[in-house]
């Protein structure tokens, strides 16, 4: 079991790794110019699906970039694809969602200042 989860974690990384690299060169165009992060990945212990993190700023147009990220998902899966088709056997489903931590701690603080 530990194995499989140190596996699991190592991959994830990767993925992640892999993701940040991809959204600042072949996806750029997706992201219109957006600083888009990948602050996580969770990767199924089958490997076979992973959720994406990203945090996108500025927040007001986090949900529009969210919207082409996933209507461009089939592209950027190959793009992954092609990055870890050495490590990996199958190219995991990919579902991305938004990454709010960075916006609710400026709102702490906003309102710690006050």
């Amino acid at each position: 079991m530990e194995n499989t989860n140190t596996r699991q974690q190592k991959i994830a990384r990767q993925i992640q790794r892999d993701m940040a690299d991809i959204f600042g060169k072949e996806a750029a165009h997706i992201v219109k110019g957006v600083m888009t992060t990948v602050t996580a990945v969770r990767i199924s212990p089958d490997f076979s699906y992973a959720k994406i993190y990203l945090s996108i700023f500025p927040f007001d147009r986090a949900q529009p970039v969210l919207e082409a990220v996933k209507a461009n998902n089939r592209l950027l899966r190959k793009a992954l694809g092609q990055r870890i088709r050495n490590q990996m056997r199958i190219v995991p489903e990919l579902e991305f969602f938004i990454d709010d931590s960075l916006e609710y701690i400026e709102n702490i603080d906003n309102l710690l200042k006050r």
